[in-house]
């Protein structure tokens, strides 16, 4: 059956108490994971580390920690004291973020992100193995040359800290298949599933793993309704911004991801509306199979099929995006776990 897990964030922008509430009823539902969110709002980790204390069960997850944003032994100290302070349920979620946060918050170059990503995942794991960290790469080298440094072994004992990487791009997806324990996947469709997987395949085989060995997570919009039309409608917004505002108009992995599953001409057509300004223009060109074809909506029986067409593609868990109604998120979260699990 599929592993549900829902995304967190935002909560500079809402009330931290609902956050919490909102939490512990997704663990009392069966829910198996939430990931917290990092842009350029709220941090990914500062919520788990609250959150930990106010969880039993639900495994507390990085979606995601920006690499850019700090070095590779800063991120392997947050994942191990995450780790020790949720009793063992942290798993790591690590993306590249896009040029236009990395290099315009952080102030760092965006250039080259899948070998820093590459760089910064062997370096944790020797971190996690309880190993020295000695490393030599093109993006880091420790410790630091000419200076009085010395590798260090971080205070914590050795623990295999899950990785999951959120990949997009040919290439960073044969890395997840080389080297990570989970994907934590966007813009996919199990419509047109091998547009990611066949790269994600590709790269395990390379290592010598086999598709199976990566834990693969999707995320999936819900919204369960009679009025399928009027739910569509609701989504294409999103969906225009994704196509259009997610990365600059040279750099959009969402776009890019959109057209490796067929849809070329929507995808470049939206952006560029999007682009001169004209965004309920752009909204309204987003097709519905953009939406249906890269989510679960419709009435209950057509979301618990979409449940069952997900898992049937080889996806082990999703990330449920709901779309609440007049019954409020919690309600629509328990009615999209009681599809998941009657499609089970």
């Amino acid at each position: 059956m599929l592993k549900a897990a829902i995304a967190v964030g935002g909560y500079a922008r809402s009330n931290a108490r609902e956050l919490v509430d909102l939490v512990q009823e997704a663990e009392r539902l069966g829910v198996d994971s939430i990931w917290s969110a990092e842009a350029w709002g709220s941090d990914a980790v500062t919520s788990l580390a609250y959150l930990a204390g106010k969880t039993e069960r639900i495994k507390l997850g990085t979606g995601i920690m920006q690499i850019s944003a700090r070095t590779p032994s800063m991120t392997a100290m947050t994942a191990l004291s995450l780790n020790e302070l949720s009793e063992g349920r942290f798993l790591l979620g690590l993306g590249v973020s896009g040029p236009q946060v990395v290099e315009g918050l952080h102030g760092v170059a965006y250039a080259k992100p899948l070998g820093r990503l590459k760089e910064t995942v062997a370096i944790l794991r020797k971190a996690f193995a309880g190993e020295k960290l000695a490393f030599e790469g093109e993006h880091f080298v420790l410790p630091r040359p000419g200076g009085e440094g010395k590798a260090l072994r971080l205070d914590h004992p050795p623990v295999p800290v899950p990785i999951y990487l959120a990949t997009l791009a040919p290439k960073s997806l044969e890395f997840t298949g080389a080297a990570a324990d989970g994907w934590l996947g966007t813009s996919f469709s199990p419509d047109h599933a091998e547009a990611h997987l066949s790269h994600i395949r590709r790269g395990a085989e390379q290592a010598g793993r086999s598709l199976s060995d990566v834990f693969l997570n999707a995320a999936c919009t819900v919204a369960v309704g009679e009025d399928v039309e009027a739910l569509i409608d609701k989504l294409r917004p999103g969906v225009a911004f994704q196509m259009g505002a997610m990365g600059s108009a040279n750099t959009n992995f969402y776009n890019d991801a959109f057209k490796r599953a067929g849809f070329t001409d929507d995808a470049l057509a939206i952006q560029d509306l999007w682009i001169k300004g004209k965004r309920d223009e752009a909204a309204k060109r987003v097709p519905d199979a953009m939406i249906t074809e890269f989510g679960a909506v419709g009435t209950p029986d057509m979301v618990r099929q979409r449940f069952k067409t997900y898992e049937a593609v080889g996806i082990n868990g999703v990330t449920l995006r709901v779309v609440a109604g007049k019954e409020g998120h919690t309600a629509a979260l328990e009615q999209a776990m009681d599809l998941i699990q009657s499609a089970g």
